[in-house]
């Protein structure tokens, strides 16, 4: 599968158009399923919240995030294409072992952890929650989607933290692929609404997950606290 696709895509293309698919696929294929459980009411004894959103704030939702998709993190990832070859991502055979791969990947997770904490704790000062981090907090009632519905400052603010990582390693494409995966999987888990008895924070200790993260949407104020994106003890 990757040798067709090195063979039939140039560098660019790979790294920058098929990333943003790859992110596309993988963000509302996650997140759309938690529009569908919300509309029809089923597993509603697992909703965090008895608040539902209204179809009409779900739909808004969708046509802002598919705006600022297009139109701020498409041009973003074509014009970081430099960055990506500066940073020494490469996308050749042989591909890089499991455990190189994942230990990269729980490196990103730590250092995206931290930086997002210290970022997303500065977004909510007074001035930034009210012109920027406030989008966001539109959605008191989080549903998978609205991980990403925030102000396009915030998304090239807190999307610095993604990057952190990668841009210290300079890893293989698949990895980069990888990482990018169960990120978006994570805040889309994150921002769900709905806490299963399988949900990852039932079984990881330091996993913050819905009812972690639902908590910080809930109290609408400036200093809400719940700011990490995966772990809790930066919050401790």
């Amino acid at each position: 599968m990757f040798q067709y696709l090195i063979t039939n895509f140039n560098d660019f293309q790979l790294a920058c158009l098929g990333s943003f698919f790859l992110h596309e696929s993988v963000f509302f294929l996650s997140g759309l399923p938690f529009i569908l459980l919300e509309r029809a009411g089923w597993l509603s004894k697992y909703k965090i919240q008895t608040k539902n959103n209204t179809p009409a704030a779900q739909e808004k939702c969708i046509t802002r995030l598919l705006l600022y998709h297009f139109c701020v993190n498409l041009p973003l990832m074509m014009a970081s294409y430099p960055v990506f070859k500066l940073m020494g991502m490469r996308n050749t055979l042989p591909l890089p072992s499991w455990k190189v791969i994942s230990t990269q990947v729980l490196f990103y997770f730590i250092l995206e952890d931290f930086v997002f904490y210290w970022g997303h704790r500065i977004l909510h000062t007074k001035w930034l929650y009210k012109h920027v981090h406030s989008v966001h907090h539109e959605y008191a009632t989080p549903f998978g989607l609205t991980s990403e519905y925030a102000h396009p400052a915030e998304i090239l603010f807190l999307g610095f933290a993604t990057i952190v990582g990668p841009i210290i390693t300079g890893p293989h494409l698949i990895t980069l692929w990888l990482w990018m995966i169960v990120r978006v999987l994570e805040t889309v888990e994150a921002h769900c609404g709905y806490h299963f008895p399988w949900s990852l924070s039932n079984f990881l200790p330091l996993y913050g997950g819905a009812d972690f993260h639902d908590y910080h949407h809930r109290l609408l104020y400036t200093k809400s606290g719940n700011y990490s994106s995966t772990f809790v003890y930066m919050d401790w």
